[in-house]
């Protein structure tokens, strides 16, 4: 303990040592009971249980005889039920997540997600749902209802917390992007205005006179701008997949913009019908497989109307497996088209992503620099492709 923590008192340093050992104790297992002199009791030892049952005792790596917390959940459905009531009680909700996610992957015990009363009783998250849809094609119908209604709850949740923030800065960003000479009262634009009039000053009056009036143009119920999402399915895309679905349909929801959503692999599928249920959607994809971005561009590439009004939106980690340079050549020749070109290596809260940085640089080239992008960093990206102005590009 430094000099700085035994300032605070007595009573509150022997209170944040005695915490201290408590954690080590719980972290490192009942082994090390001894070496900590801590024993537990009441709900301390029920968190132990819960702890032991997913990282219980054995030898640890390497064979040096030291013993600490190793895999030891049993596959038991009825084990695994209790055991996740009692994480939910025990931990918050975000260290539940975690610790299932634990249980899936180094346990192997994905195959009881396929039985609905496992899905009743966890803690349902983005990846949890992404699970779900790499079990999709396995999953029989008696959960096929439960799974359904665990992948709405997060798409909803999603939806409540970036439907409302897209729509009003995608709107803003449309009506900018649709100036008129001649606006209305209330549509001008009085910033622009007065800086195009400023050589019409007249100090006696204190005041500008307008010769040119500079105004929004009104959202009408026409379309204004075609956007493509383009979306990467491979199994290390599916927390991607899950948002993109999600903005897809928000998208789709909005009168003046025509959406598009197409998933690939080393197959392209087109499921912009669908694009009114974000569960509809998910259900639709495959996630695993092969990459094919060039098939995928070209089928995107097809589609296209009106390229000086469109934005293709890339989503992949860019790990092509079909032909490089014809995959770059696309994207060159959709941007000398007009089309606006956006590449997200995620769409995801999940930091970093693992990417071919020999095709990002290419990209970047070209013109069309590729990063990582948060949902809710993404709806300004999407407003800067429609006004044609830099990305918000963030730092790395």
């Amino acid at each position: 303990m430094s000099q700085g923590e035994d300032s605070t008192g007595p009573g509150e340093g022997v209170v944040g040592a005695d915490e201290r050992v408590r954690r080590w104790r719980l972290v490192l297992g009942a082994d090390a009971a001894a070496a900590t002199g801590r024993s537990l009791s009441g709900t301390d030892q029920a968190i132990d249980a819960a702890l032991t049952a997913l990282y219980g005792g054995g030898e640890s790596p390497g064979g040096s005889g030291r013993r600490g917390r190793s895999a030891g959940l049993g596959a038991s459905a009825p084990a695994v039920a209790r055991w996740l009531g009692d994480i939910r009680a025990y931990f918050p909700s975000s260290v539940v997540q975690v610790m299932q996610r634990d249980a899936i992957d180094r346990l192997g015990l994905a195959a009881l997600l396929l039985e609905p009363e496992m899905l009743e009783a966890v803690e349902a998250d983005v990846h949890l749902v992404g699970t779900l849809l790499s079990l999709n094609k396995a999953m029989p119908e008696t959960t096929r209802e439960t799974a359904r209604a665990v992948v709405r709850k997060v798409v909803e949740e999603l939806e409540k917390r970036l439907a409302t923030r897209t729509r009003s800065t995608l709107t803003g960003a449309l009506d900018r992007s649709a100036r008129v000479s001649r606006p209305r009262h209330r549509d001008i634009d009085w910033d622009r205005t007065i800086r195009a009039n400023l050589k019409n000053y007249l100090p006696e009056f204190g005041t500008v006179v307008p010769e040119r009036l500079i105004g929004y143009g009104r959202a009408s119920q026409s379309v204004k701008k075609e956007v493509v999402l383009c979306v990467d399915q491979s199994g290390s895309m599916a927390a991607s997949v899950v948002h993109a679905s999600v903005f897809g349909a928000v998208l789709a929801s909005m009168r003046s913009i025509a959406t598009r959503l197409v998933v690939f692999d080393t197959s392209v599928v087109d499921l912009t019908d669908q694009l009114a249920d974000p569960v509809d959607v998910l259900f639709g994809t495959q996630l695993g497989g092969g990459t094919d971005i060039n098939r995928a561009l070209a089928y995107c590439q097809s589609r296209i109307t009106r390229p000086a009004d469109t934005i293709v939106v890339l989503i992949s980690d860019l790990y092509e497996g079909g032909i490089r340079d014809e995959m770059l050549k696309r994207v060159a020749a959709m941007k000398a088209s007009g089309v606006q070109f956006v590449a997200l290596l995620a769409l995801s809260d999940e930091g970093a992503p693992a990417y071919d940085r020999e095709h990002a640089a290419a990209l970047a080239a070209l013109g069309a620099p590729a990063f990582a992008c948060t949902p809710d960093l993404f709806p300004d990206v999407m407003a800067a492709a429609v006004e044609k102005r830099p990305l918000p590009i963030p730092d790395l």
